[in-house]
């Protein structure tokens, strides 16, 4: 690469200035395109800049207002003189074509920063002093920013609209079905929410031992193995063999105090066979990285969109999660990762749900909005928050010998929707949740 110029196309950069002096009203059409320093030129980039430095003023923008402000920056001489400047509206003699002229600017800015980027790649790579698999990650975080600034401002006249909306809402007239989104399994609470919905945040918070992992995986069974809908599960408390042995226990209907002992029947490991039958194929994916960033999160979230088309994501749970900035207070960080994750289910356009921790003071007590530990702004963020609450049994080997303990899942917050208590049976000896039978006691 050593002697070879950067790509960049002078006369698409010229041509877009040109065209703004020409048309201020343009700069409206390529903001969401275009930053200065995508300019290769940095004569290029101060003239761009001030043209925003203008818009934002609310100043006019032309010849003459652009020159005096480069000249009171003390700019005008680096950029090329008052001459530049005029002849940058001879270059182009409309601003009809501005926003291709943009794009070209933006594909080698791309380009370049590509560029920069293999080489920091293989400067590090030859460092031994790198590991190598914070290199990748690294390599990851930077290919991903140029993928997360790619043009996302967007807005559309509703007559654009009326045409999608009409065909959704005939779709599901046509098939009848009462959920527009995932079915979670539990009829009572789809009713509610209608499904997992898309681009949305789903909360479920708990105090310790309530059952917000078993509850999740009741749901995931549910989604992947029962529906066979491609989900993700990121574990960051429990190992994938953990899990793996409670969806057992759910599918195969053992229990798990047998599963971790091995003092099974002769029916009881024909049971497991048939289980392993139904979950080999299921499209389920597990993500096993304890204290995991957020940046790795969202990196490995965007590789089972891409590669397997997840359409839910469950996350056990969030604030194991490891914030970038670790110098910043912890209801920061927790704020951080909720903002960051509901930014990821609009990105990704599917349903993430996310266990959370609910504070000391609830124990014994129906808990609320306020409960949700260390970060008001989990409440903020989500579209959907459930609380799972029930009378706490004295001790472990009494909730075990309890065949079925009747649960209440609130849900104290839906954005689009009505709120209230769905009940459901858990059943502790197979650590699972079932929706209780039409007309059964609560």
């Amino acid at each position: 690469m050593e002697g070879r110029v950067p790509p960049h196309n002078n006369d698409a950069e010229l041509a877009t200035l040109g065209a703004l002096l020409l048309d201020s009203e343009a700069l409206g059409r390529i903001i969401p395109i275009l930053r200065p320093e995508d300019f290769y030129r940095q004569a290029h980039q101060k003239v761009f800049q001030t043209i925003i430095d203008l818009s934002d003023r609310s100043e006019p923008i032309d010849l003459i207002t652009v020159t005096d402000d480069l000249k009171a920056k003390k700019l005008i001489d680096s950029v090329g003189g008052p001459a530049f400047i005029s002849q940058l509206t001879s270059i182009v003699p409309t601003s009809a074509n501005i926003e291709y002229y943009a794009r070209i600017v933006k594909e080698s800015s791309v380009r370049r920063r590509l560029l920069r980027i293999s080489a920091e790649i293989s400067t590090d790579a030859y460092d031994e002093s790198h590991d190598a698999r914070t290199i990748v990650e690294e390599a990851e975080r930077k290919i991903f920013e140029i993928t997360d600034e790619q043009e996302t401002v967007t807005f559309r006249q509703i007559r654009d609209l009326v045409g999608p909306a009409l065909s959704n809402i005939e779709k599901v007239y046509k098939e009848k079905t009462s959920y527009s989104g995932i079915p979670s399994g539990f009829h009572e609470l789809d009713d509610m929410l209608s499904g997992f919905q898309d681009a949305e945040l789903i909360i479920v918070g708990a105090r310790p031992s309530m059952g917000k992992t078993a509850l999740a995986l009741s749901m995931v069974v549910n989604v992947a193995i029962v529906q066979k809908i491609a989900a993700g599960f990121f574990t960051l408390e429990m190992s994938d063999q953990q899990i793996m042995q409670r969806i057992f226990a759910m599918v195969a209907r053992i229990g798990s105090q047998s599963l971790r002992t091995g003092y099974l029947r002769p029916a009881d490991l024909q049971s497991l066979v048939d289980a392993a039958s139904h979950i080999y194929d299921a499209p389920l994916f597990i993500a096993d990285t304890p204290n995991m960033k957020l940046l790795d999160l969202r990196a490995q979230a965007r590789r089972m969109k891409a590669q397997f088309d997840v359409k839910i994501i469950f996350i056990d749970y969030l604030t194991l999660i490891t914030a970038e900035n670790k110098d910043i207070p912890r209801h920061e960080q927790i704020a951080e990762i909720s903002r960051s994750l509901k930014s990821l289910a609009r990105e990704l356009n599917i349903p993430i749900v996310a266990l959370s921790q609910v504070s000391r003071d609830t124990e014994g007590k129906v808990p609320t909005l306020a409960n949700l530990r260390e970060s008001g702004s989990i409440e903020q963020d989500a579209d959907v928050v459930m609380f799972i609450h029930r009378e706490r049994v004295g001790d472990r080997e009494s909730a075990q010998t309890q065949e079925v303990i009747d649960t209440q899942l609130i849900v104290a917050k839906q954005r689009n929707g009505p709120v209230g208590t769905v009940h459901l049976a858990f059943l502790p000896s197979y650590t699972k949740f079932e929706s209780l039978a039409p007309g059964e006691n609560r």
